[in-house]
């Protein structure tokens, strides 16, 4: 009798991610996801020490696949660059609805590891240089536009609403200018 396939690591993360996609992280289990792979717990055992180690690695894979919406969105230059990060934000949500939720919508009072640590840190300089704040200044910017991109993404991942990407790139337009009104009336009054 010739051996069974082998199951291998990325088949295992593919698989995860269509999982995911289909039925939500919540039901992701080592169980449901042999059954969905048509094997047994083994091989994912084999691959990966724990279901820890395989949600990390699905957490990284889904990092790379929502940076794949932002490099899009930035290279296509519809919007302004930092316009076209909240959009592709965005998108992303509509889009991949479950992968948003386990990327965005999840607990992380307990991780150690911020798989989009050096994209918020590199937004925060791209904004303080092209506003001619301080860090401190552009760190509260974004973090209040921030909230408003992730609330509409929130929406629509949940369904809750849906927009036509002309009214949310309107929205994102009157809370940016709102808030460089802000900032520039600070610099006045100092």
């Amino acid at each position: 009798m010739p051996p069974k396939p082998k199951v291998s690591k990325e088949d295992i993360l593919n698989s995860a991610l269509e999982f995911i996609r289909e039925n939500g992280v919540d039901t992701l289990n080592a169980r449901s996801l042999a059954t969905y792979l048509g094997c047994s717990t083994q091989p994912i055992f084999s691959n990966f020490t724990s279901m820890e180690e395989l949600k990390n690695g699905l957490l990284l894979a889904s990092s790379k696949m929502y940076r794949s919406y932002l490099e899009h969105e930035i290279k296509f230059q519809r919007y302004p660059e930092y316009k076209a990060s909240g959009m592709a934000y965005i998108q992303f949500a509509r889009e991949e609805k479950e992968l948003f939720r386990f990327l965005f919508m999840r607990d992380r009072s307990c991780e150690t590891i911020d798989y989009l640590q050096d994209d918020f840190t590199n937004t925060v300089c791209f904004i303080q240089k092209q506003l001619g704040i301080t860090y401190e200044e552009a760190l509260f910017f974004h973090m209040e536009m921030w909230a408003y991109v992730h609330g509409i993404a929130t929406m629509l991942a949940t369904s809750y609403l849906d927009l036509k990407n002309e009214q949310i790139s309107d929205m994102l337009t009157d809370a940016f200018l709102g808030l460089k009104m802000r900032y520039a009336s600070k610099k006045g009054d100092s």
